[in-house]
């Protein structure tokens, strides 16, 4: 062994000897994640827990006692009045869905492939996500006084001479209820699938057109296969959203429909908590099951990591 190979071994372990202490990988990646993990059991696991084990309880007037019965699930389950309430949210639910899915894709169509001023595409985004600058509540009440029987749209129509007396079914229905979901929630499906296409690289679109490909060809072939993991991502945030809402049901119906959120606020405020937490169980495992399909047509966690 040479002299400078021995010297450069010991300038290596004395490299070693001054090292700081360094954790191993596993150990960082576990330092990582919990903090989140900490937050997630803490708030979502234990609560879900305890609303799994006091769905089966028993109760009454008095107060709820521990037993495992199926009762709560079994009236739950087999009330006629219960059942179209899921129905009437699921409905919700696949309308405003569809909805804000088709202005979705078209305004974040435009936005990516239309728009080429980086600036101006920021810009026009940024007035997507003005009306998030305010509270979903105020912004849902706000059309209480734009959609009312003597509210602006019904004064402008009849100023038009389009119609002779103010429309009924504007507000306090359906039609109401969808119009403030589809406007509080379409930019959580513009965002991701706008996200989607930005990492498209511009040279596909112009080899598909080059490749004889007419536009429908090359927007049923190269656009929306790369945008799938945003329409799935923006199609959780929705149903979710509009799953788990009941604010504008409420306000935006009058007490007309009914959603599963409010039909539990209900029991919890009559203090019949058994009934609340299997009403609340069947709903997470009702959403899981819908984002569940959704994850079996995409697999979100794959397309991430590319």
């Amino acid at each position: 062994m040479t002299l400078l190979q021995t010297i450069g071994f010991r300038g290596q372990a004395e490299q070693r000897e001054k090292a700081p202490f360094r954790l191993s990988p596993r150990m960082v990646s576990w330092l990582q994640v919990g903090p989140l993990a900490v937050v997630l059991i803490a708030l979502f696991a234990l609560p879900t827990v305890l609303f799994l084990v006091v769905s089966f309880f028993d109760y009454d007037r008095v107060g709820i006692y521990p037993a495992f019965m199926l009762d709560n699930y079994q009236d739950l389950l087999t009330t006629p009045s219960t059942l179209r309430v899921y129905i009437s949210s699921l409905k919700f639910g696949l309308i405003v869905w569809s909805i804000t899915l088709f202005l979705g894709f078209n305004i974040a169509y435009f936005l990516v492939f239309h728009v080429r001023r980086p600036m101006v595409r920021t810009v026009l985004f940024l007035l997507c996500a003005i009306p998030f600058w305010t509270s979903g509540i105020i912004r849902t009440i706000a059309w209480i006084p734009f959609l009312g029987r003597n509210g602006a749209f019904n004064q402008a129509l009849m100023a038009l001479h389009l119609t002779d007396k103010p429309l009924e079914f504007l507000l306090f229905s359906d039609f109401s209820v969808i119009i403030t979901y589809v406007h509080l929630f379409t930019l959580l499906m513009i965002g991701p699938i706008a996200n989607s296409w930005a990492k498209i690289d511009p040279a596909l679109l112009e080899a598909a057109r080059d490749s004889g490909a007419s536009r429908w060809q090359t927007m049923y072939l190269v656009v929306i296969p790369l945008a799938k993991t945003g329409i799935a991502l923006g199609s959780i945030l929705v149903f979710t959203q509009v799953m788990g809402d009941y604010f504008v049901v409420r306000q935006m119906s009058g007490g007309q429909s009914a959603s599963i959120v409010s039909m539990l606020s209900t029991e919890i405020q009559a203090m019949q908590y058994p009934p609340a937490s299997a009403n609340a169980m069947v709903l997470v495992l009702f959403v899981a099951i819908m984002v569940a399909c959704m994850m079996r047509v995409v697999d979100v966690r794959k397309e991430l990591v590319k």
